[in-house]
């Protein structure tokens, strides 16, 4: 006897023929076919296997541990990158004109540390001691606030219970209590700030040895990709590292704009502590989107003690500096560096803060730009490819 077989779909056909004759009778067997077996049924050893698995979450458990314990030192690193991008470009420029790149780095940090040097001795003082008036002089604020019409505007809206807020206002910042618990906080304030500073250090490190080996440390990620692709690698690192330098290059220039005008009007309108307001402007105006919109509030309420129609002076030309900033000079600065629709910024900057704070606002829009580089010259060409 001899067989053939074949599989059709729904099972296994077998012809058995008699051995030299050709038959149209022949006998046809239909196999059923095999069931076939699910994940669970295939598992040999199902203490081994459930053992792995668990020792698999523990390990998955431990490493997110590990990185919330780490949360710091991450935070820190990411900074001193960013950072090191920022500075880049000038240590490009100064390559460009002949010096080494250890010099060139070497002399944009000293340049760094000069700067803030001179702001430390500039400004802390000034800002230390305005701090301290403005402490001082909070009762005397609020006194002459409730002797001008806008007082006395408010108190006939809203009558009684307008001066009883004012006077437990006033009762709260010169009750000796108030003051103690402050002191109090003074001391966790004072901690913090020396954190500050010592993470400050360990950033400003990190920044000069990510600023040395910036070319060292591209070459040996782009290793990490196949030899045919590591041309194209590079030029799309290349855009990216460019992309974030001059991000933070212009978002430095415009929060220094931002202090510039807050310092003249401040001075000319006579508002109080004019150095201590740009300060807070430059820091507060470094966070995108919301930042200018955030101290123009601040701003205004600060100027809001000393005198109202200035304020609203501060308040209205203060609103027109944003719109040109917006319109004119955010383009100018923004667009050779980093070129985002609109809308992306707006939902990669809310991204970014909600998951990672003032970190990920600033960030987000180097982040969305760098997505789309590798979107329009990886992905797309590909699909472009296909036929």
């Amino acid at each position: 006897m001899s067989s053939e077989e074949s599989v059709p779909a729904e099972g296994i056909e077998r012809v058995e023929t008699v051995e030299g004759v050709t038959s149209p009778a022949a006998t046809r067997v239909i196999e059923p076919p095999t069931p076939s077996r699910s994940f669970w049924t295939r598992i040999d050893r199902p203490f081994v296997f459930g053992f792995l698995m668990t020792m698999g979450g523990l390990v998955a458990v431990l490493l997110a541990i590990t990185l919330t314990n780490l949360s710091t030192v991450l935070i820190y690193i990411a900074f001193a990158m960013f950072a090191a991008l920022g500075l880049d470009p000038a240590v490009r420029f100064l390559e460009r004109r002949g010096l080494s790149r250890g010099l060139s780095v070497l002399a944009v940090i000293l340049g760094l540390v000069v700067v803030l040097a001179l702001v430390l001795l500039m400004i802390v003082p000034v800002v230390v001691e305005q701090i301290t008036s403005f402490v001082k002089s909070v009762p005397d604020l609020i006194t002459d606030f409730m002797h001008s019409d806008v007082y006395a505007f408010l108190e006939k809206q809203f009558g009684d219970q307008f001066e009883q807020l004012v006077a437990d206002a006033q009762s709260f910042l010169t009750d000796g209590k108030t003051w103690q618990v402050i002191g109090g906080g003074a001391l966790q304030v004072g901690s913090s700030i020396a954190t500050g500073i010592s993470g400050f250090i360990v950033v400003l490190v990190l920044t000069l040895y990510f600023l040395a080996g910036l070319p060292s440390i591209k070459t040996a990620l782009l290793r990490f990709a196949p030899a045919r692709d590591r041309a194209g690698a590079r030029g799309i690192t290349d855009q990216i590292t460019d992309s974030v330098g001059g991000y933070v290059q212009g978002m430095v220039i415009l929060a220094f704009a931002n202090a510039i005008v807050t310092l003249v009007l401040y001075l000319a309108l006579g508002l109080p502590f004019p150095p201590l307001m740009a300060t807070v402007a430059f820091l507060i105006t470094l966070i995108p989107l919301v930042g200018s919109v955030l101290f123009w509030a601040i701003g205004s309420v600060i100027a809001l003690f000393a005198d109202p129609l200035h304020a609203l002076l501060f308040a209205v030309i203060y609103l027109v500096y944003m719109q040109l900033e917006a319109y004119f000079l955010t383009p100018r600065v923004m667009n050779k560096a980093v070129s985002v629709p609109g809308p992306l910024v707006v939902i990669g900057a809310l991204a970014g803060g909600t998951l990672l704070g003032l970190l990920g606002a600033l960030v987000a829009v180097p982040v969305t730009a760098s997505i789309l580089i590798i979107i329009n010259q990886v992905w797309l060409p590909r699909q472009d490819a296909r036929v």
